[in-house]
């Protein structure tokens, strides 16, 4: 068996879960983070690899995890968790591997920022043992009011549009068209200060987003397809993540 490892970093060790308690121990941290009624867990539990990330100096407490699912190409597309929400019939063409990275969350009691680079070298040592082409998922705004954000929002209309090729296209019944319906200039401070880490990292790598919002009122929560082509991440990025991840 290949080693469950994906990377040590400082403090932190990045694994995959190999076991039923590891699977357990994500979901309960899930639950935590998303301060939820009951245990988040879901039939993709089942069919995704876990990554747990691990504070060594805590006695190996759990301080971050997520899960992938992971398709040949396109065509498998359907079977993702963001295919709920968004008609991804465009991205139906990709011809390359995919990973659909999913539940993506943070312990409310740890807020070193060396968490998200550990889990961003994670996922760069898992793209590039699996020849995976595109990272995919749902990046989440806290809460289902749009008024705070509306800046935020502004500047993915700006900046941050998918290509016409693999634009989402609304399947939800309950969603936030904003960028047909704002008409403002973003201001560039505001809509960073608001933007959520995970999906702030995506941008800087060259990530793109649906041109509507979903809100999702049983997670509390405002969230866009985020699409990311790994060929199209600058190569200065590369070096960095990289270089985390060895």
């Amino acid at each position: 068996m290949a080693s469950a490892v994906l990377l040590n970093k400082g403090r932190y060790r990045a694994r995959l879960a190999q076991s039923a308690p590891d699977v357990t121990a994500a979901q309960a941290l899930r639950t935590l983070a998303f301060a939820t009624d009951q245990t988040d867990r879901d039939d993709f539990d089942n069919t995704c690899a876990h990554v747990l990330i691990e504070d060594m100096r805590c006695g190996g407490q759990l301080v971050c995890c997520f899960r992938m699912l992971t398709m040949e190409n396109g065509s498998e597309i359907g079977q993702s968790y963001s295919s709920q929400y968004y008609d991804l019939s465009a991205l139906g063409e990709f011809s390359g591997r995919m990973v659909e990275m999913g539940r993506f969350c943070i312990h409310p009691d740890w807020s070193d920022p060396d968490i998200l680079r550990v889990a961003w070298g994670a996922m760069t040592a898992f793209v590039d043992r699996n020849g995976v082409k595109m990272l995919f998922g749902c990046s989440s705004f806290a809460g289902t009011e749009t008024e705070e954000y509306l800046d935020a929002f502004a500047m993915l209309k700006h900046r941050h549009l998918a290509p016409k090729r693999w634009l989402p296209r609304v399947k939800a019944p309950d969603v936030f068209r904003f960028a047909s319906r704002l008409r403002r200039r973003p201001d560039a401070k505001k809509a960073m200060l608001r933007m959520p880490p995970l999906l702030r990292t995506y941008l800087l790598m060259g990530g793109w987003v649906s041109d509507h919002a979903v809100v999702d009122r049983h997670m509390n929560t405002l969230h866009v397809f985020t699409g990311l082509e790994i060929g199209a991440i600058p190569p200065a990025r590369k070096r960095l993540l990289r270089a985390v991840a060895v």
